[in-house]
């Protein structure tokens, strides 16, 4: 299945910190934490520039580690997404990924 989105809600913050597209930021726009609260980054932004984070819908993230569809998914240390273990649940993913580095459509589970 090929990778896409189908974005309902994004929202446009300040990027406190360098983000990297398809990978977790907060609406305060810092990286997203290990298994912390978050969104995916639409685009990339260096600190100080405005972009977009996917709030609600479907959207593409940057995978951790190999995920299998429909897995419950949380941030790694890299914001990355990965198959929750403990932490915050920000999404599902519709499609698998292979490997770290990867990507995968999840759907955004607001939090």
């Amino acid at each position: 299945m090929a990778v896409g989105s189908v974005e309902i809600l994004q929202k446009t913050i300040l990027a406190s910190a360098a983000l990297t597209q398809f990978r977790g930021a907060t609406l305060a726009g810092a990286a997203a934490s290990a298994a912390g609260n978050g969104y995916i980054a639409a685009v990339g932004a260096a600190s100080g520039a405005r972009t977009t984070v996917t709030v609600l819908g479907t959207c593409v993230a940057e995978a951790g580690a190999a995920v299998s569809a429909n897995a419950l998914l949380e941030f790694d240390s890299s914001g990355r997404v990965v198959t929750r273990s403990s932490g915050a649940i920000v999404g599902r993913a519709i499609t698998a990924a292979s490997a770290s580095g990867s990507q995968l459509e999840m759907l955004v589970i607001p939090n």
